[in-house]
């Protein structure tokens, strides 16, 4: 974060052709626009300049963001979804430790499935209190009692 004192100026800080490869590095670990320019020691203003002015800077920036989104938003789905991983099971026979490859499973993650499904597709997936809805809480009570009467 810069604390300028009134009337102070930052230092002017010159690009570099190698920044286009520690912004990328930057990036791919979710940093924002705020977080790379404190990086490189610029203000937000300066950081659009660069953008504009140098393409394979920018380039890099917006390649940087996609992978790691892509890569977190795939790590959610799997999540979500649930998986099997390769993993090892060790065991000891006759007094020597064996190894056995194996696969682990993670079941479905219902944090993640809703996160996902409500990101994803809000309209369908939101959440909507009780009050917002058409339903009320007094008539769906009657409906599931009255079907449980039925069903004895």
């Amino acid at each position: 974060m810069f604390l300028l004192l009134r009337g102070a100026t930052m230092a002017a800080v010159r690009y570099k052709k190698e920044y286009q490869e520690q912004v990328y590095r930057l990036c791919l670990l979710g940093a924002t626009d705020k977080v790379i320019s404190d990086f490189f020691h610029i203000t937000p203003l300066q950081l659009t300049k660069w953008r504009k002015a140098h393409i394979t800077f920018d380039q890099a920036i917006q390649e940087g963001k996609v992978q790691a989104d892509s890569k977190v938003a795939q790590s959610l789905y799997k999540r979500a979804c649930g998986y099997d991983a390769p993993d090892e099971k060790v065991f000891q026979y006759e007094g020597e430790p064996i190894s056995v490859p194996t696969f682990k499973h993670y079941p479905p993650d219902v944090k993640a499935a809703i996160f996902w499904l409500t990101n994803r597709a809000p309209e369908q997936w939101k959440n909507t209190p009780a009050e917002e809805t058409n339903v009320k809480p007094k008539s769906l009570f009657k409906v599931i009692i009255n079907k449980g009467e039925h069903s004895a």
